[in-house]
């Protein structure tokens, strides 16, 4: 049998964790704009996407190549937005090709287009598409 003071206590256990999940949820939110924001103002613009980047790209590149393939991209692009970024057609991206899907990410992560992404606008289906390049 359950005692009133056993229903209290999982009904306020209950209570906590909903709450500490949503604090869990914006926490983790303004932890992805920390770790990009290098001038602390609260957003992410395109420059500082570009940097964060450009060091993804030093780090997953480790054949050396100077390019990314399917294989070191680890998911962040699917085949079909591989190609669709390769303009030479080659199974692979340079930096620069690399850089140019990250603006155009960025471009649909900023709907109100004042050049800069806040956690909201990270939080979007879009906003999310960016982060895979970046992280």
């Amino acid at each position: 049998m359950i005692s009133r003071r056993t229903m209290v206590l999982a009904c306020t256990a209950c209570s906590f964790l909903a709450g500490g999940g949503r604090v869990l949820a914006k926490s983790r939110r303004s932890n992805w704009i920390r770790m990009f924001d290098t001038d602390n103002d609260g957003t992410v613009d395109l420059a500082e996407a570009r940097k964060a980047a450009s060091a993804l790209f030093d780090r997953l590149e480790r054949d050396h190549d100077g390019t990314l393939d399917q294989r070191e991209l680890a998911g962040r692009l699917t085949p079909k937005e591989l190609a669709a970024a390769d303009p030479d057609h080659d199974g692979t991206l340079t930096k620069d090709e690399y850089l140019a899907v990250v603006e155009q990410r960025f471009a649909a992560a900023d709907p109100d287009h004042d050049g800069t992404l806040d956690a909201r606008e990270l939080e979007t289906k879009a906003g999310q598409a960016l982060l895979r390049l970046l992280k």
